[in-house]
């Protein structure tokens, strides 16, 4: 078994990381494709998670938020509508063994709810530190940069996933074609 890790960035791709990442999704579902159809020998199964941000993770804003705060320096924002999907490790690692269990080639993704404001967890972070947000430590807001969405997009809609028989996990649905 074979499990990529993608992310919510290759859902209609902006930048060159949510490119890469599609790109590398088509490759590993083309592979999936190949062995099921018999043009390629072996037994190895193919599936794909998409991820939105791991709380905690190296990366993550939340122990950045946590460290700037401690020291009392301004938290940065590059938009106030930017929105992002979070997960816990503990889902991330679960849809990763999830996905991992099951035999269909497919993109695995969680439901991970509603986008979380950026600007609303800075300011939710400081009020939790005992601090008051634009007060005590100020939100600078730097703009959005090239390439990137003030939304990412996590479509598990019924045009696009259906539901599996595992709790708020949906298989995105795929054309035959976009992996030739």
């Amino acid at each position: 078994m074979m499990v990529m890790v993608s992310t919510d960035k290759a859902v209609n791709p902006t930048n060159i990381m949510g490119c890469t990442k599609r790109l590398a999704e088509i490759y590993v579902q083309s592979l999936g494709l190949a062995l099921q159809k018999g043009e390629m020998q072996g037994k190895t199964k193919f599936v794909t998670t998409r991820f939105g941000n791991v709380l905690g993770s190296s990366g993550s804003v939340v122990p950045l938020f946590r460290e700037l705060i401690a020291k009392r320096l301004p938290l940065t924002v590059t938009d106030p509508g930017m929105r992002r999907y979070f997960m816990t490790v503990s889902e991330a690692a679960g849809l990763v063994l999830q996905a991992a269990s099951r035999s269909e080639r497919a993109i695995y993704t969680l439901d991970m709810g509603e986008p979380v404001s950026i600007v609303d967890l800075a300011e939710s972070m400081i009020r939790q530190a005992g601090l008051r947000p634009y007060v005590d430590i100020p939100i600078v807001f730097t703009g959005i940069r090239p390439g990137e969405k003030l939304v990412e997009e996590l479509d598990v809609s019924e045009r696009s996933a259906y539901r599996t028989d595992m709790a708020k996990i949906y298989i995105t649905k795929n054309d035959e074609e976009d992996f030739h």
